[in-house]
Protein backbone atom coordinates (compact mmCIF):
# COMPACT_ATOMS: atom_id res chain seq x y z
CA UNK A 1 0.00 0.00 0.00
CA UNK A 2 1.35 3.41 -0.99
CA UNK A 3 1.05 6.15 1.61
CA UNK A 4 0.30 9.67 0.46
CA UNK A 5 2.30 12.66 1.56
CA UNK A 6 -0.69 13.87 3.61
CA UNK A 7 -0.88 10.52 5.41
CA UNK A 8 2.81 10.63 6.27
CA UNK A 9 2.54 14.23 7.44
CA UNK A 10 -0.47 13.40 9.61
CA UNK A 11 1.34 10.45 11.15
CA UNK A 12 4.39 12.57 11.90
CA UNK A 13 2.28 15.28 13.51
CA UNK A 14 0.39 12.71 15.60
CA UNK A 15 3.63 11.12 16.76
CA UNK A 16 4.98 14.50 17.82
CA UNK A 17 1.77 15.27 19.71
CA UNK A 18 1.94 11.94 21.53
CA UNK A 19 5.59 12.49 22.42
CA UNK A 20 5.02 15.99 23.78
CA UNK A 21 3.56 14.91 27.15
CA UNK A 22 6.52 12.55 27.71
CA UNK A 23 8.98 15.38 27.15
CA UNK A 24 6.99 17.56 29.50
CA UNK A 25 7.64 15.11 32.33
CA UNK A 26 11.25 16.32 32.46
CA UNK A 27 11.05 19.63 34.28
CA UNK A 28 12.69 21.76 36.92
CA UNK A 29 11.56 20.93 40.44
CA UNK A 30 12.40 22.09 43.94
CA UNK A 31 13.28 20.29 47.16
CA UNK A 32 12.54 22.01 50.47
CA UNK A 33 13.96 21.40 53.93
CA UNK A 34 15.81 22.92 56.88
CA UNK A 35 19.31 22.97 58.33
CA UNK A 36 19.79 22.96 62.10
CA UNK A 37 22.25 22.03 64.85
CA UNK A 38 21.90 21.13 68.53
CA UNK A 39 24.31 23.68 70.02
CA UNK A 40 22.73 26.74 71.62
CA UNK A 41 24.76 29.38 69.78
CA UNK A 42 24.24 32.01 67.14
CA UNK A 43 26.12 31.87 63.86
CA UNK A 44 28.56 34.67 63.00
CA UNK A 45 27.09 37.23 60.59
CA UNK A 46 29.40 36.09 57.78
CA UNK A 47 28.43 32.41 58.06
CA UNK A 48 27.30 30.60 54.91
CA UNK A 49 25.15 27.47 54.70
CA UNK A 50 25.63 25.30 51.61
CA UNK A 51 23.15 22.52 50.86
CA UNK A 52 23.62 20.04 48.02
CA UNK A 53 21.51 17.39 46.33
CA UNK A 54 23.80 14.54 45.28
CA UNK A 55 23.73 11.11 43.67
CA UNK A 56 25.44 8.79 46.18
CA UNK A 57 24.90 5.52 44.31
CA UNK A 58 28.61 4.72 43.91
CA UNK A 59 30.31 4.15 47.26
CA UNK A 60 33.80 4.19 45.75
CA UNK A 61 33.38 7.36 43.69
CA UNK A 62 32.69 11.04 44.42
CA UNK A 63 29.03 11.97 44.71
CA UNK A 64 27.48 13.55 41.60
CA UNK A 65 26.09 17.04 42.24
CA UNK A 66 22.53 17.58 40.99
CA UNK A 67 21.66 20.85 42.72
CA UNK A 68 23.10 23.32 45.22
CA UNK A 69 22.12 26.41 47.16
CA UNK A 70 24.13 28.71 49.43
CA UNK A 71 22.41 30.76 52.12
CA UNK A 72 23.43 33.58 54.42
CA UNK A 73 21.23 32.98 57.49
CA UNK A 74 19.52 36.02 58.96
CA UNK A 75 18.11 34.25 62.03
CA UNK A 76 18.74 31.29 64.29
CA UNK A 77 18.31 27.72 63.14
CA UNK A 78 16.43 25.93 61.77
CA UNK A 79 17.19 27.70 58.48
CA UNK A 80 14.91 26.80 55.56
CA UNK A 81 16.42 26.03 52.17
CA UNK A 82 15.20 25.20 48.69
CA UNK A 83 17.21 23.36 46.02
CA UNK A 84 16.28 23.50 42.34
CA UNK A 85 17.01 20.40 40.26
CA UNK A 86 16.06 18.87 36.91
CA UNK A 87 14.19 15.60 37.36
CA UNK A 88 15.60 14.45 34.01
CA UNK A 89 18.90 13.99 35.89
CA UNK A 90 17.36 11.35 38.18
CA UNK A 91 18.01 7.72 37.29
CA UNK A 92 15.79 4.85 38.40
CA UNK A 93 17.53 2.62 40.91
CA UNK A 94 20.04 5.28 42.02
CA UNK A 95 20.40 6.59 45.58
CA UNK A 96 20.12 10.29 46.37
CA UNK A 97 20.77 12.41 49.45
CA UNK A 98 21.01 15.98 50.64
CA UNK A 99 24.04 17.22 52.56
CA UNK A 100 24.88 20.48 54.28
CA UNK A 101 27.83 22.37 55.70
CA UNK A 102 28.29 25.71 57.43
CA UNK A 103 31.44 27.73 56.84
CA UNK A 104 32.85 31.07 57.97
CA UNK A 105 35.39 32.66 55.63
CA UNK A 106 36.05 29.24 54.14
CA UNK A 107 36.53 27.51 57.49
CA UNK A 108 34.26 24.55 58.08
CA UNK A 109 32.44 24.72 61.43
CA UNK A 110 29.43 22.39 60.91
CA UNK A 111 28.76 19.43 58.61
CA UNK A 112 26.25 16.57 58.50
CA UNK A 113 27.72 13.19 59.47
CA UNK A 114 24.73 11.00 58.68
CA UNK A 115 22.96 10.33 55.38
CA UNK A 116 19.75 12.22 54.61
CA UNK A 117 18.19 10.15 51.84
CA UNK A 118 15.65 11.50 49.36
CA UNK A 119 13.64 10.07 46.45
CA UNK A 120 13.66 6.61 48.04
CA UNK A 121 11.00 4.35 49.55
CA UNK A 122 11.03 6.29 52.84
CA UNK A 123 9.89 9.92 53.30
CA UNK A 124 12.50 12.46 52.15
CA UNK A 125 14.89 13.30 55.01
CA UNK A 126 15.31 16.93 54.03
CA UNK A 127 15.60 18.33 57.58
CA UNK A 128 19.38 18.15 58.01
CA UNK A 129 21.13 18.15 61.39
CA UNK A 130 24.77 19.23 61.15
CA UNK A 131 27.48 18.45 63.70
CA UNK A 132 29.97 20.92 65.08
CA UNK A 133 33.55 20.66 63.78
CA UNK A 134 35.06 23.68 65.54
CA UNK A 135 33.67 25.80 68.35
CA UNK A 136 34.05 29.02 66.36
CA UNK A 137 36.37 30.68 63.85
CA UNK A 138 38.25 32.16 66.81
CA UNK A 139 38.62 28.79 68.56
CA UNK A 140 41.96 27.63 69.87
CA UNK A 141 44.29 25.86 67.47
CA UNK A 142 43.48 22.18 66.93
CA UNK A 143 45.26 19.70 69.15
CA UNK A 144 45.82 15.94 69.05
CA UNK A 145 44.99 15.81 72.77
CA UNK A 146 41.74 14.00 73.53
CA UNK A 147 40.10 10.61 73.31
CA UNK A 148 40.16 9.13 69.80
CA UNK A 149 38.70 5.97 68.25
CA UNK A 150 40.58 4.34 65.35
CA UNK A 151 38.51 4.23 62.14
CA UNK A 152 41.24 3.18 59.72
CA UNK A 153 44.71 1.72 60.22
CA UNK A 154 47.06 1.59 57.25
CA UNK A 155 44.22 1.99 54.79
CA UNK A 156 42.69 -1.32 55.83
CA UNK A 157 39.79 -0.21 58.02
CA UNK A 158 39.10 -1.74 61.42
CA UNK A 159 36.94 -4.47 62.93
CA UNK A 160 33.45 -3.10 63.53
CA UNK A 161 32.95 -4.46 67.04
CA UNK A 162 36.51 -3.73 68.26
CA UNK A 163 37.64 -0.43 69.74
CA UNK A 164 41.25 0.65 69.39
CA UNK A 165 41.27 3.83 71.47
CA UNK A 166 43.97 6.45 71.93
CA UNK A 167 43.67 8.75 74.95
CA UNK A 168 46.27 11.49 74.66
CA UNK A 169 46.56 14.17 77.35
CA UNK A 170 47.93 17.65 76.67
CA UNK A 171 51.01 16.80 78.80
CA UNK A 172 51.75 13.77 76.60
CA UNK A 173 50.34 11.07 78.88
CA UNK A 174 49.08 8.16 76.78
CA UNK A 175 46.40 5.67 77.82
CA UNK A 176 43.77 3.69 75.97
CA UNK A 177 43.38 0.27 74.41
CA UNK A 178 44.66 -1.50 71.35
CA UNK A 179 41.31 -3.22 71.12
CA UNK A 180 42.18 -6.11 73.39
CA UNK A 181 44.84 -4.90 75.83
CA UNK A 182 45.01 -1.69 77.84
CA UNK A 183 48.03 0.53 77.20
CA UNK A 184 50.04 3.28 78.89
CA UNK A 185 52.91 5.43 77.72
CA UNK A 186 54.04 8.94 76.89
CA UNK A 187 54.19 11.12 73.80
CA UNK A 188 55.92 14.34 72.80
CA UNK A 189 53.75 17.01 71.16
CA UNK A 190 55.57 19.94 69.57
CA UNK A 191 53.43 21.94 67.16
CA UNK A 192 52.40 19.54 64.39
CA UNK A 193 55.12 17.08 65.41
CA UNK A 194 54.07 14.06 67.46
CA UNK A 195 56.02 11.01 68.55
CA UNK A 196 55.18 8.22 70.95
CA UNK A 197 57.61 6.68 73.39
CA UNK A 198 57.54 2.98 74.29
CA UNK A 199 53.99 1.76 74.86
CA UNK A 200 53.38 -0.69 77.70
CA UNK A 201 50.31 -2.91 77.55
CA UNK A 202 48.64 -5.75 79.37
CA UNK A 203 49.14 -9.23 77.92
CA UNK A 204 45.68 -10.70 77.57
CA UNK A 205 45.18 -13.32 74.90
CA UNK A 206 43.35 -11.99 71.83
CA UNK A 207 41.53 -13.70 68.98
CA UNK A 208 43.74 -13.59 65.85
CA UNK A 209 41.84 -10.90 63.97
CA UNK A 210 41.74 -8.61 67.01
CA UNK A 211 45.36 -9.31 67.85
CA UNK A 212 46.34 -8.41 64.26
CA UNK A 213 44.50 -5.09 64.49
CA UNK A 214 46.10 -4.33 67.84
CA UNK A 215 49.57 -5.04 66.45
CA UNK A 216 48.95 -2.63 63.54
CA UNK A 217 47.57 -0.04 65.97
CA UNK A 218 50.70 -0.12 68.14
CA UNK A 219 52.95 -0.13 65.05
CA UNK A 220 51.19 2.97 63.70
CA UNK A 221 51.74 4.79 66.99
CA UNK A 222 55.43 3.85 66.96
CA UNK A 223 55.86 5.19 63.39
CA UNK A 224 53.99 8.46 64.00
CA UNK A 225 55.97 11.68 63.55
CA UNK A 226 53.29 14.24 62.72
CA UNK A 227 49.55 14.80 63.06
CA UNK A 228 46.76 16.82 61.49
CA UNK A 229 43.02 17.37 61.97
CA UNK A 230 40.98 16.98 58.78
CA UNK A 231 37.87 18.97 57.79
CA UNK A 232 35.63 16.48 59.62
CA UNK A 233 37.52 16.98 62.88
CA UNK A 234 39.27 13.61 62.71
CA UNK A 235 42.85 13.01 63.82
CA UNK A 236 45.27 11.78 61.14
CA UNK A 237 48.59 10.31 62.30
CA UNK A 238 51.41 10.66 59.75
CA UNK A 239 54.82 9.07 59.37
CA UNK A 240 58.06 10.95 58.67
CA UNK A 241 57.27 11.15 54.93
CA UNK A 242 53.76 12.51 55.51
CA UNK A 243 51.98 9.23 54.75
CA UNK A 244 48.76 8.67 56.67
CA UNK A 245 49.14 5.82 59.16
CA UNK A 246 45.84 5.98 61.01
CA UNK A 247 42.59 7.96 61.09
CA UNK A 248 40.80 8.40 64.42
CA UNK A 249 37.44 9.97 65.27
CA UNK A 250 36.85 11.98 68.45
CA UNK A 251 34.95 10.23 71.23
Amino acid sequence: MTLSFKTILLGTTLSAALAAPVAALAETRTLDGTVTYRERMALPPDAEITVQLVDVSLADAPATLLGETTLTPSHEVPVPYQITYDDADLTEGHSYAVQARITVEGQLIFINTSRHAVFGPEPDATDIVVERVAASPEAAAPSPAGRWLAEDIGGGGVIDNAQSVLELAADGTVTGSGGCNRMTGTAVIEGDALSFGPIASTRMGCVPALGNQETKFFAALAATRNWQIDELGKLILLDAEGKALMRLAPQ
